[in-house]
């Protein structure tokens, strides 16, 4: 059954940088699930699989503006360190999270002050070319609530 609209797709990934480092990967664990068509996953990597079908493996390259889009310099805010979640001591260059009106957010702490932190909220892999290895381990139709809710459920997907 090849990848089209409103199909789950199940996949096993590397992510490698410019320089090859692996800097992402599903394997060891459950592979990522996603409804094919409604953007659960990045442009570039949705457009590689389709098509697709389980078995196939394949390597695709995908530039910043298909992947995570480009670094922005304006992207730096000043939080009360309070605010930052996932350790105690924070250093620069370490990932927190912070609560947003849109939820919870990954930032990358910049500077770390007395009592406030400036922290870069671009995606940490924005402005990079990427290269995904991939296996696609299964294709189904989607049921009724994975389309009424827009996203897979189950293994790899929303439960």
């Amino acid at each position: 059954m090849p990848i089209e609209k409103n199909q789950v797709v199940l996949f096993h990934y590397n992510v490698s940088d410019e320089q090859g480092n692996v800097v992402e990967t599903s394997r060891g664990g459950q592979p990522n699930a996603y409804l094919h068509g409604h953007g659960g996953i990045i442009r570039g990597l949705e457009e590689a699989l389709e098509g697709r079908e389980a078995g196939d493996t394949f390597s695709v390259t995908v530039t910043p503006d298909k992947a995570y889009g480009p670094r922005r310099a304006d992207a730096v805010q000043r939080v009360p360190i309070k605010h930052l979640m996932g350790a105690k001591r924070w250093k620069a260059g370490m990932v927190a999270q912070v609560q947003t009106e849109q939820g919870r957010r990954h930032v990358v702490v910049a500077k770390v002050g007395h009592k406030f932190a400036d922290v870069d909220t671009n995606h940490p892999m924005a402005g990079k070319t990427l290269t995904f290895d991939i296996e696609v381990i299964e294709v189904r139709a989607a049921d009724a609530e994975e389309l009424a809710h827009g996203h897979a459920h189950g293994p790899g997907g929303h439960h």
